[in-house]
């Protein structure tokens, strides 16, 4: 499609990194805006590093998994490990360790994990699907071939994707998954019953999700088990019986502590003095 979205002489602006741009800056916005409307205290420094942390330690893992999926390429062309413009991010390496980076800082800082978890699952939906129309412009996490009437031929030769063939538009199937699960998340933040709801919804859901799209995936994926799953239907399985269990354990701890009392009370969380 459109790799290269501009050009001021030697200077490029690629389609990928400038939706993942859009993507995670949005996300952050809508954070911003949201912590103000709810009642959860944070001062806008720890909100400011929280997001950094979170941001920084996501990309880095996401990238690494994409350099160690890919290792015999790489290491046969080193110099292209540091061309993150072309593409190259896989979503689960992102995840976890943002995951992990998140929860340590929230803990040390005394914020409230669950509560800020399940505001800005949502919104990591909606940053998802701008990242995966600029992995559409770019051409990379192409599909498979197809006869289907909405199959899309990419022919401009800067794109990643295989030139000239009807491909299934994986990229598009990501971004509008993307978008439907932000709408679900959010009219399901309105229903929740406890704290980290919402948070282990987004990762069940979006387990799935991707595992059905990877089914239609055409670029190379590094693979389980002889070729019978690939990485990330592996690690969406088990995220996927994680958060099963988290959603049983988590809605169980909560009925166990508000037995007895009326009202739909949260489970408690600690929180800082200063608001953002």
């Amino acid at each position: 499609m459109y790799p290269i979205l501009f050009q001021f002489g030697n200077l490029y602006i690629y389609a990928y990194g400038f939706f993942i741009v859009v993507g995670f800056t949005l996300a952050a916005i809508l954070a911003v805006l949201k912590i103000r409307k709810s009642n959860i205290k944070i001062s806008l420094e720890h909100a400011a590093d929280l997001f950094f942390y979170t941001i920084l330690s996501g990309f880095v893992g996401a990238r690494l998994l994409f350099l160690l999926i890919n290792f015999d390429h790489f290491r046969q062309h080193p110099i292209q490990m540091f061309k993150i413009w072309e593409g190259g991010l896989v979503f689960y390496g992102g995840l976890i360790p943002a995951a992990i980076v998140a929860f340590g800082y929230m803990r040390w800082r005394r914020l409230p994990v669950w509560k800020l978890s399940d505001l800005i699952s949502p919104l990591i939906a909606l940053g998802l699907s701008f990242g995966r129309i600029g992995c559409f412009l770019a051409g990379c996490c192409y599909g498979k071939e197809t006869l289907l009437p909405w199959g899309v031929v990419f022919k401009n030769p800067d794109s990643l994707a295989r030139l000239n063939v009807p491909l299934h538009p994986t990229q598009i199937y990501d971004a509008v998954n993307g978008v439907a699960l932000f709408l679900v998340l959010s009219w399901m933040e309105r229903k929740k019953t406890f704290d980290g709801q919402i948070f282990w919804l987004f990762i069940l859901l979006y387990s799935i999700t991707r595992f059905l799209v990877e089914m239609f995936r055409g670029d190379p994926r590094g693979f389980l088990f002889e070729n019978v799953l690939s990485t990330s239907q592996g690690v969406g399985i088990l995220l996927a019986i994680l958060s099963l269990f988290m959603l049983f354990f988590m809605k169980k701890t909560y009925r166990r502590l508000n037995s007895g009392y009326s009202g739909n009370p949260q489970i408690p969380s600690s929180h800082s003095e200063e608001t953002i």
